[in-house]
């Protein structure tokens, strides 16, 4: 009998993780070639699974892509076995190419901030560990001061009951997710941790900011 339960536990845990592999549908958006996507400015984040971070910046207005992949890393590389197994201390973030005349980086860390818990250290929902970090890599000292006063008015104002985990991290590189992890929310909207996790997550993002979305996003 307990080698049952904790094979349901099991079972449970993996369904309900950012760790699943299944059929993908096919479906409809916006391409860009890469000679388009340089027009636009770039910011990286990371906030647990990037299933879901991806599907809340896709939603957003003036966001143009958003790409899953690893930042924040020791080693000179990253894939989802290396980065799920914590050898290379990346985190599992996002790559969001937007319109800076549509949408301000302000915004964008607003979206972070508004969409996430940042007081959970090493943790987001059921996934745990230092890939799923609470994380801005900023470009340049004109981002970082954006996100430093940002953090500082969040204390000031008393928004989170708990104390900011979020490291604020010069960024340095961002490898690409495999190609099965890209619009995975999309693609998947029958898997058990999309329903019970990422759509929820996107859905009271969405209620909190209706004023920032795309009119196909609500």
């Amino acid at each position: 009998m307990k080698s049952m339960y904790v094979s349901l536990i099991a079972i449970l845990f993996f369904t309900l993780s950012c760790n699943s592999n299944v059929t993908q549908k096919n479906i409809h958006k916006e391409t860009f070639t890469p000679a388009q996507l340089e027009t636009y400015e770039t910011a990286y984040f990371a906030s647990g699974c990037f299933w879901c971070v991806e599907a809340i910046f896709e939603s957003v207005e003036g966001v143009k892509e958003v790409v899953s992949g690893y930042a924040g890393g020791k080693a000179a590389t990253a894939n989802y076995q290396m980065v799920s197994a914590g050898r290379t201390d990346h985190a599992e973030a996002v790559k969001v190419y937007y319109d800076s005349k549509v949408v301000s980086y302000e915004t964008l860390v607003k979206v972070f901030f508004g969409s996430h818990d940042p007081t959970t250290l090493n943790r987001q929902g059921p996934d745990a560990g230092r890939q799923y970090r609470s994380a801005i890599f900023y470009k340049n000292a004109k981002e970082k001061k954006i996100v430093d006063d940002y953090i500082a008015q969040l204390k000031k104002d008393n928004v989170f009951s708990g104390d900011i985990t979020t490291e604020v991290t010069k960024y340095t590189a961002f490898y690409d997710a495999e190609d099965y992890h890209q619009d995975y929310e999309a693609r998947n909207p029958n898997n058990p941790y999309i329903r019970n996790v990422s759509i929820p997550r996107l859905k009271r993002f969405q209620k909190k900011f209706p004023e920032l979305l795309k009119k196909n996003a609500h």
